[in-house]
């Protein structure tokens, strides 16, 4: 028997999750189509390139499996982190990173398609977004959940649901809870536990810091400026002991003293003295290495703590000023242990930056906003696809020392003279090359001059 080679034992390994083994070939030639270094990495081109001179019938068997095949998302990616986490080296540290990314879209068919912010542009845009969990270590991260994001116009539209296989038990959901359902799932599934970081979009939100809490997990999140804290022993206060009178129960919620409200994150930052702040580097960039000044210390979140019977517990606000702006640039809420050196409180929430490379290679290299089709079927298994392909050759990068350079990625056939693409005219006739300016020149040496027209005047009772 021949040996094996390691994409094919890879390909072995995460094709367990697709039940039927008649879906082994076509995931894997799918998979091995997104490894390839061509620029377009829709269905057709990956047909082309994949079996060009049958190029129809590869179509088809492609978008069958990316389209049509009734495979689990969740399963294909829980086989790729079972391959990776090994060489992500987790036991040394890890994290678990929450984003989401936007995909630009003409039209209003595509699933969860609506104007929104699309980060991909910086702006309001029609697009898809995608909220991801991704695991994490000083070796790289891989995602190990994937869901679109579906709009409230999308989840009350049943017409529209139906036509897209939006599934029936998939209801509205925000950003936030589809991240945290995310996390839970991720919790009883084996997952190496890590410290939980997301940008302000989800750290600035109590109820979702709250709920990592509840949990049990570390997190290191953004939030904004104008985040209220208690800082030193200043804070709402227990009610005072009261003789019941009357009807009605004692006060138990806490009580705020109005001439000492709490302070945002940004007075605090503004009010620290000069030796609170430290310059730290935290990782090594093109040319140098990535260094601005941080100051950390112990705070109470203050949101509408007013409205519970216990103040929270103290926890890290960082704080970034770099030396060449004028005012603080970014904050943190972290629960790592009190006795955390700001080096390492840095160097973690700047560690979500590995999420923002996961995004750029998935989308430059493995094609994960080319994806044409318009269900919501088609867009979640391609990404899966995807990540099954980026999984394979990080596993191989890291395993050969990290080098870039791997012999593991496919070459791509070169397409015979002459093809044309699915739906071209073969006998289309060449097209003339027009001059720009030749109408100008043919109107104004054939059209008669116009005729000069009488001015109106006010006395015909005309104006």
């Amino acid at each position: 028997m021949a040996k094996l080679s390691q994409l094919e034992k890879y390909m072995e390994h995460v094709c367990e999750a697709l039940d039927h083994a008649d879906r082994h070939a076509g995931f894997a030639d799918y998979g091995r189509a997104l490894m390839l270094p061509i620029e377009r990495k829709s269905v057709e081109p990956l047909a082309a390139h994949m079996d060009p001179w049958n190029a129809s019938a590869k179509h088809q068997s492609l978008h069958h499996v990316v389209a049509n095949s009734e495979w689990s998302d969740e399963a294909v990616l829980a086989r790729v982190r079972e391959w990776v986490t090994p060489a992500l080296k987790v036991v040394q540290g890890c994290y678990w990173i929450v984003d989401d990314t936007g995909f630009p879209k003409k039209g209003k068919h595509s699933v969860g398609v609506a104007r929104q912010y699309c980060g991909q542009v910086g702006k309001q845009d029609n697009c898809q977004v995608a909220v991801s969990l991704s695991l994490a270590s000083e070796q790289g991260s891989v995602p190990m959940a994937w869901r679109l994001y579906l709009p409230l116009e999308w989840a009350d539209d049943k017409p529209r649901r139906a036509k897209a296989g939006v599934p029936e038990e998939v209801e509205f959901a925000t950003k936030l809870e589809i991240a945290q359902a995310q996390i839970r799932a991720a919790k009883p599934a084996g997952v190496p536990e890590g410290v939980v970081l997301a940008d302000a979009a989800y750290g600035n939100d109590t109820a979702f810091r709250e709920a990592l809490n509840a949990m049990q997990l570390s997190y290191c999140v953004g939030v904004q400026s104008s985040t209220t804290v208690w800082t030193g022993s200043d804070g709402p206060q227990r009610p005072a002991e009261k003789e019941k009178r009357g009807r009605g129960r004692p006060a138990t919620r806490l009580v705020r003293d109005p001439h000492r409200p709490p302070a945002s994150a940004k007075e605090v930052a503004l009010s620290l003295p000069p030796s609170a702040w430290r310059t730290v580097s935290w990782r090594a960039g093109t040319n140098q290495m990535l260094r601005s000044r941080f100051a950390a210390l112990r705070v109470r979140a203050a949101h509408r703590d007013y409205k519970r019977t216990h103040e929270r517990e103290e926890e890290w606000l960082l704080i970034e000023w770099p030396r060449d702006e004028a005012e603080p640039s970014k904050y943190w809420f972290s629960t790592l242990p009190a006795k955390t050196s700001l080096k390492t409180l840095a160097h973690t929430a700047k560690a979500r930056w590995l999420i923002e490379r996961d995004y750029q290679a998935l989308k430059q290299e493995f094609g994960l906003g080319h994806y044409e089709g318009r269900g919501w079927r088609g867009f979640h298994h391609h990404a899966s696809l995807c990540i099954a392909a980026y999984g394979f050759l990080l596993d191989q990068r890291l395993k050969s020392g990290g080098s870039k350079k791997n012999s593991a990625r496919s070459e791509a056939f070169g397409l015979p003279e002459g093809y044309k693409p699915r739906g071209s005219r073969q006998d289309a006739a060449p097209r003339p090359r027009l001059h720009r300016h030749a109408s100008i020149s043919v109107r104004s040496r054939d059209r008669p001059a116009p005729r000069s027209l009488s001015v109106l005047r006010e006395a015909d009772g005309l104006t």
